[in-house]
């Protein structure tokens, strides 16, 4: 029953979101100009040019009416101050990772990935029809910030490693750059784990500070030089099943804009979401290849051993998160039901698709 009057209620809020379709009534009689302060380098690809992306729709769905001046890390605020810098009025706009907050805002993590948990397009369903970004909007709204989903690089490799794992003995000790809940779940099972901004993780292989670091996705970790750094490439996938993007505003300052413009905001949102997923599916498939093909990259997966011990270390986390902070539990219940009421659809559909799509086990 519980179930049903769920499914009843995320049902009556998407056919909420389709009655109303977008229409822009934005006019030349009043312009804005805010500027966007982001977490990643100046135009680096799919994530700096995301939010290019994003402020090149605003600027056109409102017929020039608002203009987004995009910064790169460091260029107003250092990367890892997106939240504060516009929760404080320096800028009325942020393109980061929510996760990266979660001294801040514990619960914030949730709105990233959780390890072992929905993927790309479950996510997506959670924020948009399941009750995600209401839940997203309430929390922020005490710092002062509104948030979107304003891009995802769907799943993330595992990570780059100085060492090859053959064992969970292995990663003790191992020092790893690695945000959000995956970190602590990867502390649970001895790796010393850091959170810093992805221009400095280079460096901090090449000179010893890191034995390992999760960064992107092929993509992007080539962009980054991090195979000349670290000789192998874990591929397994449970840190980030889906990594979603977070586009905040400055809640006055959006409370100052006029409804069709915040109507602009919202579906240049929804559109650059949709666009970056597409573009990581394209470019990942390729870089990958160029890294084992050109580069020699050595591909690996975790031992069984090792992704056990991350299961339940991942589920330990979750626990003391939830028991711990009000906004995580009442975040997690929502997650979780809504995982639960996809689960099925996603385990005879994609899932078995994918599994017998090359006649193997159909």
């Amino acid at each position: 029953m519980q179930r049903r009057q769920f499914l009843k209620t995320a049902g009556l809020g998407a056919a909420g979101v389709a009655a109303a379709p977008f229409v822009s009534t934005a006019s030349a009689n009043e312009t804005y100009t805010w500027d966007m302060v982001t977490s990643w380098p100046k135009n680096f690809p799919a994530l700096g040019t995301g939010a290019n992306d994003f402020a090149r729709r605003v600027e056109q769905l409102s017929n020039g009416r608002m203009r987004i001046r995009v910064h790169g890390a460091g260029e107003l605020v250092p990367a890892m101050e997106v939240f504060d810098a516009v929760a404080a009025g320096t800028a009325e706009m942020g393109h980061s990772a929510s996760y990266y907050w979660r001294g801040k805002v514990a619960a914030s993590q949730f709105f990233t990935a959780v390890p072992f948990g929905m993927n790309t397009t479950e996510m997506n369903a959670w924020l948009y029809h399941g009750g995600g970004q209401e839940l997203w909007d309430e929390i922020y709204a005490n710092h002062n910030l509104k948030p979107f989903p304003v891009g995802n690089t769907g799943s993330q490799m595992a990570g780059w490693f100085k060492k090859e794992i053959n064992s969970l003995a292995d990663m003790q000790g191992v020092r790893l750059r690695l945000p959000g809940l995956a970190g602590e779940a990867m502390n649970g099972i001895g790796v010393t784990t850091v959170n810093m901004p992805g221009s400095e993780i280079f460096t901090s292989l090449q000179t010893g500070v890191l034995d390992a670091a999760d960064w992107v996705g092929p993509y992007n970790d080539m962009a980054f030089g991090l195979h000349q750094v670290a000789d192998y490439y874990y591929t397994s996938v449970w840190n980030e099943p889906t990594a979603v993007l977070e586009g905040t505003v400055n809640l006055d300052a959006w409370n100052a804009l006029p409804e069709d413009l915040q109507d602009v905001i919202r579906e240049a949102a929804r559109a650059s979401n949709m666009a970056m997923i597409s573009e990581f599916a394209y470019r990942n498939a390729q870089a990958l290849e160029t890294l084992v093909d050109e580069h020699g990259v050595q591909l690996r997966t975790f031992p069984e051993d090792v992704m056990a011990a991350l299961f339940e270390s991942s589920k330990e986390v979750v626990q003391r998160q939830v028991d711990g902070d009000d906004e995580s539990r009442r975040v997690w219940e929502s997650y979780s039901a809504f995982q639960k009421v996809l689960r099925p659809f996603s385990d005879i559909g994609e899932y078995s698709y994918l599994k017998g799509r090359d006649g193997v086990g159909a």
